[in-house]
């Protein structure tokens, strides 16, 4: 394998945003490196995109909630001297529920993911960009990220940290030729919907984005070398109004949208 190929690795590439985003790369000619937990459909998805685009697609079986998991997925690259062009922190999940309540267990294996592998991962891989001058990160972050989450309050918080590290990581990277993007969709059509009992709250129910969209909109976001990109209308208006409102409002705003009907 050659390792001046500019290889994307993508994290919980085998469903939802994660998949319409190695779609959306393979259609613009990036060999991929896909990387989820389940290996069978990870296969699949590789072999579609092989067959459909003609790239180069590694797929490699991980979970990224073991502390163990980035460097893993960093030593795996290494071992097959795959040069990291672009890489996607897509994996995450949420849990919707009053905090006192979810298991502290999936809380913190919440954090794992969505904040320390992303930490973990950024800082392995950012230093070989810089030093190349070319290429970047594009995290995906929420419009959970703009205010407190009242009923998900550590996935609003993690998303958060997500927002303000891909922010403050733009502006550390800028200067080297190498781009950091924050992409921050609002409610979207995927299995993150399910597994964190979202398709019954007032937030889901009053429309969500297709994940393709969700994916071309990151792209071409990440591609034009911006810091933050917020998906669809609705969307952009709420993260405007968020920052608009006093916190006291926003926060329960919501909690009101997470609470079903």
């Amino acid at each position: 394998m050659a390792g001046a190929e500019r290889w994307t690795v993508i994290t919980g590439a085998s469903s939802g945003i994660g998949e319409e985003l190695a779609k959306v790369f393979a259609q613009r000619g990036y060999p991929l490196v896909l990387t989820a937990r389940r290996s069978g459909r990870l296969e699949t998805l590789a072999a579609d995109l092989r067959r459909s685009h003609g790239v180069p697609v590694e797929v490699l079986a991980l979970d990224l909630e073991d502390r163990g998991g980035p460097q893993e997925l960093v030593d795996w690259l290494k071992e097959r001297d795959l040069t990291v062009h672009t890489l996607v922190n897509n994996a995450g999940f949420g849990l919707r529920g009053r905090f006192a309540s979810l298991p502290f267990e999936r809380q913190v294996a919440m954090i794992d993911l969505n904040i320390v592998a992303v930490t973990v991962l950024c800082r392995l891989l950012l230093p070989g960009m810089i030093a190349r001058g070319r290429g970047g990160i594009l995290n995906v972050a929420s419009t959970a990220a703009f205010q407190g989450g009242p009923f998900m309050a550590v996935y609003y918080a993690t998303k958060a940290f997500v927002l303000s590290l891909s922010e403050a990581l733009y502006e550390e990277a800028k200067p080297f030729g190498v781009t950091v993007t924050a992409l921050c969709p609002g409610p979207t059509e995927t299995e993150f919907s399910m597994t964190a009992d979202l398709e019954s709250s007032k937030l889901f129910k009053k429309g969500a984005m297709s994940a393709a969209d969700v994916a071309r909109s990151g792209i071409a976001g990440y591609e034009a070398r911006r810091a933050v990109v917020i998906p669809g209308m609705p969307n952009r208006i709420g993260a405007f109004g968020a920052k608009l409102l006093p916190r006291s409002l926003s926060r329960k705003l919501a909690g009101l949208l997470q609470q079903g009907e």
